[in-house]
C-alpha cells in the first residue's frame, strides 16, 4: 500500500499539482490553443562542387589518348625506363610514338635493337611511376585502372612495329 502511494505521488508530482488539490477559488490553467513552435526550415543550400577528376589536374581526357606535349617528354620516359632497369644507361634510341596522355596515364613506345618496347606509366603526386613496360603492356593493371584512352592504345591498338 505504501508503494502504491509512493508511485501515485510520483506520477502526479510529474503532472503538476492535480486540480482538486488546488486552493477553493483558484483556476485551473488550461491548455492553450497556440500550436508549439514548428521546425525552422533553412534555404536550401547549393550542393557541394563535384570532386576533381584527373583531366583537372592533368588537362588531359579520359579518351581519347592524345600528345602530352612534353609531360612527361620522351626524355623523362627513357631515364625513367633506365632507372628501372627496363633500358642499359648507354641507351641512345629515340621514342617513336608518344608520350601519349590520357587522365593521368601515359603510353610511349620506344625503338630497341631486340624491337619495339611499350611502356606505361602515371603521374601521381608529380612523380612519374612505371605501371609497366615490354612487348605486351596489356597487364590487369592497364585494364582494369588505366583511362580508356590508354586501355585503347596499350590493350587494342595492332602491336607497334619499327
Amino acid at each position: 500500500m505504501l508503494a502504491a502511494s509512493a508511485t501515485v505521488a510520483l506520477l502526479a508530482a510529474g503532472c503538476g499539482t492535480p486540480p482538486e488539490l488546488n486552493p477553493p477559488g483558484t483556476t485551473v490553467p488550461r491548455p492553450s490553443g497556440t500550436p508549439s513552435p514548428t521546425a525552422i526550415t533553412l534555404p536550401p543550400q547549393p550542393p557541394p562542387p563535384p570532386p576533381p577528376s584527373p583531366t583537372a589536374t592533368t588537362g588531359f581526357p579520359d579518351s581519347p589518348a592524345v600528345s602530352c606535349g612534353g609531360r612527361p617528354s620522351a626524355a623523362q620516359v627513357i631515364t625513367l625506363l633506365k632507372r628501372r632497369g627496363m633500358l642499359p644507361s648507354s641507351y641512345r634510341g629515340k621514342v617513336t610514338v608518344g608520350p601519349m596522355c590520357a587522365g593521368t596515364w601515359q603510353w610511349s613506345v620506344l625503338d630497341t635493337s631486340n624491337g619495339p618496347l611499350q611502356a606505361v606509366s602515371e603521374i601521381r603526386n608529380n612523380t612519374l611511376r612505371l605501371i609497366t613496360a615490354g612487348t605486351d603492356v596489356c597487364s590487369i593493371e592497364v585494364r582494369a585502372g588505366a583511362p580508356a584512352g590508354i586501355r585503347s592504345a596499350a590493350c587494342d591498338a595492332l602491336p607497334p612495329s619499327l
